[in-house]
């Protein structure tokens, strides 16, 4: 029988704590109305001062490995998607191992891609199962912009959420699991989103601190052109690759970013939004942890069913962009 790899289990974790847009209208000058007409994001989940961001991808590595009808000590690679590490160095990962007590030496690695780093760590997760040198792949995308957020900054604030989520990569029997992949990126636009200090370039100081320098900072309009262009083109050439068109997609699962942008996208995809899974109204941009949280959601309430076509398609910083096709 044949068989390809394929996401086996989703998992996802978002914080307690609710800040709606009206709680922001008491931080800086905007409203509600605002903020829905521009993004369509209402609320977002953010993580307490004295939570820990680790814990969010453990919980959802944990629903991801038992929806996959495995257990920790089964997983054989990890792969964890995100903007901003737990540490610096030595990254994420370990403390995810260690949050699951994965008792096995097994391999593991932090990947930044800005907001596609999810889609660019299936990818590797698929390409590792194919090998046949690996049984079960675990990506995480672990996510706390909450605390890269400028709160003085209307223009980037409103936009952000914390969050996680996971999948298990393994072989599928059947038609089913990732049919093909597109990814890529163009690094003449790396400053459409960027932190500017922290790095080795631009080390931590009291003037980069003073300067608020460690937050956020994007350009928005034109990542909205970028973006759409980006994710279009790529869900394209991954479908001509799957010898399929935009007929047989039963379902887009797109970065949440923007909801303008999700939109235009369909629209330039020509696919009805009703074949669009959106819940960036309740967790805003939660970066790498947007698609797997939007995939489990869509489980959950019964809309995603085996045998579907499914893209799942980001862009992000660096600029990085890329669309997956999959058979669930």
């Amino acid at each position: 029988m044949k068989m390809r790899p394929g996401i086996a289990g989703v998992g996802c974790a978002v914080p307690e704590r609710v800040l709606t847009n009206a709680d922001l209208e008491k931080l800086v000058e905007t409203s509600d109305e605002w903020i829905t007409a521009r993004t369509g994001i209402r609320e977002r989940r953010i993580l307490r001062a004295d939570e820990d961001p680790a814990d969010l991808g453990i919980a959802a590595a944990r629903q991801a490995i038992e929806h996959a009808g495995l257990f920790p000590a089964d997983i054989d690679f990890l792969i964890t998607a995100t903007n901003v590490s737990e540490m610096l160095v030595p990254g994420s990962s370990p403390f995810i191992c260690e949050g699951l007590k994965i008792k096995k030496e097994i391999p593991f690695f932090d990947l930044i891609a800005g907001c596609t780093g999810f889609v660019y760590a299936l990818k590797i997760a698929a390409d590792l199962v194919s090998s046949g040198s690996y049984g079960n792949v675990l990506v995480v995308g672990l996510e706390a912009l909450s605390r890269f957020t400028d709160w003085q900054d209307r223009s980037t604030c409103v936009l952000f959420g914390d969050g996680a989520g996971a999948a298990v990569v393994r072989k599928i029997s059947g038609d089913r699991g990732i049919l093909a992949s597109c990814l890529a990126a163009d690094s003449s636009k790396w400053d459409l989103l960027r932190i500017d200090a922290g790095g080795v370039k631009t080390p931590a100081s009291l003037q980069t601190v003073e300067q608020r320098q460690h937050y956020l900072k994007m350009a928005g309009s034109e990542v909205f052109k970028s973006a759409v262009q980006m994710m279009a083109e790529t869900t394209e050439k991954a479908l001509a690759q799957a010898q399929l068109s935009k007929y047989d997609i039963d379902w887009v699962v797109p970065h949440q970013a923007n909801r303008r942008i999700i939109t235009a996208l369909a629209k330039r995809l020509d696919i009805p939004m009703e074949k669009v899974i959106v819940n960036i109204e309740r967790y805003a941009n939660t970066s790498t942890a947007s698609i797997p949280l939007a995939l489990r959601e869509a489980l959950d309430d019964g809309r995603l069913q085996p045998g579907e076509i499914v893209v799942l398609s980001a862009f992000g910083a660096g600029v990085t962009y890329g669309s997956i096709v999959l058979r669930w």
